[in-house]
C-alpha cells in the first residue's frame, strides 16, 4: 500500500468516496466499536434485518430461495433465535477501486458469544451496501445492535489493476440497496 494502512484507507476514502460515511477515527465509548481501525474498517449494521423463521417448512436452496422463510425487521435490537441467522445490511455504502479486493470478518465481541457474521469478497470495482449474514450458532437467543460495529472490512491493494472487474462481468449484486436475498 505504500502508505500506512489506516492513512491509506482515510486517503482512499476520503478521495475516492470508497466508504461513505466515512468514521476516520474508531469509536468505542459504550459501543461495539466502529470507524477505522490499524489495517481496516470497523463497519457498523444498520436497523433493518430479515430473520430466518421456518413457520412454513420451506427447504433453504440457494437457486430458489424462498422469501416466505424471511420476516423484516426493523429496530435499535434484533433477537436471532436460537441456532437460525439473520440477513442485514452496513450503515457504510462501498466503492471498491479497481486495484483493491476486502475481506471481512466478524468482530471477536460478537464471535466470542457464538455469533458469526459471514460476508463474501468485495470485488474490484464492486460498489453498494453490503448484505450480513449474521449466524447465532447457540441455543439461545443473541441480540444484534443496529448502528453499532458488526464487522472488520480489511483492503488488499494490487500492484496492478485486475483484467476483469466485478463491474465489468455486471455482477448480480452490484449497486445493491437494500438486503437481497440470493439470486441466479
Amino acid at each position: 500500500m505504500g502508505l500506512k494502512a489506516d492513512h491509506w484507507i482515510r486517503k482512499t476514502a476520503l478521495e475516492k468516496g470508497m466508504i461513505e460515511p466515512f468514521v476516520d477515527k474508531q469509536v468505542r465509548d459504550g459501543v461495539i466499536s466502529y470507524g477505522v481501525s490499524s489495517y481496516g474498517y470497523d463497519v457498523r449494521v444498520a436497523d433493518e434485518f430479515m430473520i430466518f423463521t421456518n413457520v412454513h417448512s420451506a427447504t433453504v436452496d440457494p437457486k430458489d430461495f424462498d422469501p416466505k422463510s424471511m420476516v423484516d425487521f426493523k429496530g435499535e435490537v434484533c433477537t436471532i433465535p436460537p441456532n437460525s441467522f439473520a440477513l442485514a445490511r452496513t450503515i457504510e455504502y462501498f466503492r471498491i477501486p479497481r486495484d483493491v479486493l476486502t475481506i471481512c470478518l466478524g468482530k471477536s465481541t460478537y464471535a466470542r458469544c457464538g455469533i458469526i457474521v459471514n460476508v463474501t469478497p468485495f470485488e474490484p470495482e464492486w460498489e453498494g451496501y453490503v448484505t450480513l449474514e449474521i449466524s447465532n450458532t447457540t441455543p439461545l437467543p443473541a441480540k444484534i445492535y443496529a448502528n453499532e460495529g458488526i464487522a472488520q472490512v480489511l483492503f488488499f491493494q494490487a500492484d496492478e489493476v485486475c483484467d476483469t472487474s466485478y463491474a465489468d462481468k455486471k455482477g448480480k449484486y452490484q449497486k445493491q440497496q437494500s438486503i437481497l436475498l440470493p439470486k441466479l
